[in-house]
């Protein structure tokens, strides 16, 4: 039953479970899918990449940081930059992140869909990837720790598939010595060339869009206000940790040759990793990474859809977008009109994706332009809102950091597609009329939830 008039949500939500969702929409095993294409563009050093890119993407993790404890609020980016800069502004962040949040579960349904119709191919990949969604949106209905205990379960089985696959490395290593020097994976086969790691860094910061989801729960957290903030840290560096792990295994594996052959067979890198670990490891290895991918991705957009029913249920809640969609399920504590919203437009996505040879494509190469920038309005949150309109206790570091992190997810916007662009500027058009039709004002949110100490 839903009851229109309530608008809060339940505090159920510990540190652990608030860490649980950040990974699982990460992906411990994120970089299976694309070690092959950093190779091919890095000549080898995909652990390099992978540890700046951590660091890069640290910059934005801090702002969450920063703002999720000054404004727990389940609206996220969007509660955020309104804070921050102001109303329009804030609906236009919100806005923004849409993009991200409704696309990236498309995306992760879809891999399943591809991978699961890959084993089973007398079953197209729309019927997988709606099944995919059905099963996770009932989790997410059923409510939010429901949602987490399922989530923890999938979890601890892909870091299981990472340390099996860790220890098998280690012993091929150990048994038959490294393929390369030692720290080839940071260096690379010859001279690192500052554009191609650049634009290699663009596709591994992929892998760690969805960190930034556990903002989205803040007012579901039953610790204090800086629950979330802790969260979101350790959430990106376990994420970096794995990362970096992973690609510096499967770099000295890799033989000195394999990154100018990838390069010369693009075809053959997206299945780079499971073709390294069937030679290097055992063939059945492969195949259990295989199956994990196909199921991660799932549980991996259950989480995604989690954030994205709060970010409508946050902008409904202060007048942004139709009230319905703040209205909270009596029984379960969750937003049920804006979860089943945000089902029903990834279903729609997801689905005519899986039906196009190239849907796949087409969705990866605007799913991030949404989050970043997102990302760059956040950053000008974090100096609105403690510099320029001192709301709390000002640090050198709220003028250093947003400026840092606002010039490196510049800079990944810049060398976004041309069609991730299009596609951004028109959603970011749609959203100035929306914003227009409905009259919205910059202001504070009057129903957020009180700042906890």
């Amino acid at each position: 039953m839903v009851v229109p008039g309530r608008s809060a949500l339940r505090r159920t939500l510990s540190r652990r479970d608030l860490i649980v969702y950040g990974l699982l929409f990460i992906g411990p095993l994120a970089p299976v899918g694309v070690f092959g294409v950093l190779e091919a563009r890095t000549g080898g050093a995909s652990a390099l990449v992978y540890l700046l890119a951590t660091i890069a993407i640290a910059f934005t993790a801090w702002s969450y940081a920063q703002m999720s404890a000054a404004v727990p609020h389940a609206g996220s980016v969007f509660a955020y930059v309104t804070q921050g800069v102001g109303g329009s502004a804030g609906f236009l962040a919100g806005w923004l992140a849409m993009l991200d949040y409704l696309l990236i579960p498309s995306v992760a349904y879809l891999f399943t869909g591809i991978a699961m119709h890959a084993l089973v191919p007398s079953v197209p990949a729309w019927v997988f990837t709606a099944a995919g969604l059905v099963i996770t949106t009932a989790f997410n209905l059923a409510g939010v720790v429901v949602a987490a205990r399922a989530g923890f379960l999938v979890l601890v089985a892909e870091l299981a598939v990472f340390v099996i696959f860790a220890v098998g490395a280690l012993v091929a290593i150990a048994t038959h010595g490294p393929a390369r020097p030692w720290t080839a994976p940071f260096t690379g086969a010859g001279v690192l060339d500052p554009l191609s790691i650049a634009g290699a860094m663009s596709v591994a910061v992929l892998s760690y869009l969805g960190f930034d989801a556990i903002a989205s729960f803040a007012e579901e957290a039953t610790g204090d206000s800086r629950q979330v903030g802790s969260a979101i840290l350790f959430c990106l560096g376990a994420a970096g940790v794995l990362f970096v792990a992973q690609t510096y295994l499967a770099g000295v594996l890799t033989s000195p040759a394999a990154a100018a052959d990838l390069a010369a067979h693009p075809a053959s890198q997206g299945t780079a990793f499971y073709d390294l670990t069937r030679t290097t490891i055992a063939p059945w290895l492969a195949t259990v990474l295989a199956v994990t991918k196909a199921i991660g991705p799932t549980f991996a957009a259950m989480s995604g859809q989690a954030a994205a029913a709060r970010l409508l249920f946050g902008m409904a809640r202060d007048g942004r977008l139709g009230r319905a969609l703040a209205t909270v399920d009596e029984r379960h504590g969750v937003p049920r009109v804006s979860l089943l919203t945000a089902a029903a437009l990834t279903l729609v996505v997801s689905v005519w994706a899986a039906r196009r040879d190239d849907g796949l494509d087409v969705l990866v190469s605007i799913v991030d332009v949404g989050a970043l920038a997102a990302f760059t309005l956040l950053h000008c949150s974090v100096v609105g809102y403690f510099v320029v309109r001192r709301k709390g206790a000002v640090r050198m570091a709220h003028r250093i950091v947003p400026v840092a992190g606002a010039a490196v997810t510049i800079a990944m916007l810049l060398a976004a597609s041309s069609l991730a662009k299009i596609v951004a500027l028109v959603w970011l058009a749609a959203g100035v009329l929306v914003l227009a039709w409905r009259g919205v004002e910059g202001r504070a949110h009057p129903g957020a939830a009180p700042r906890r100490p």
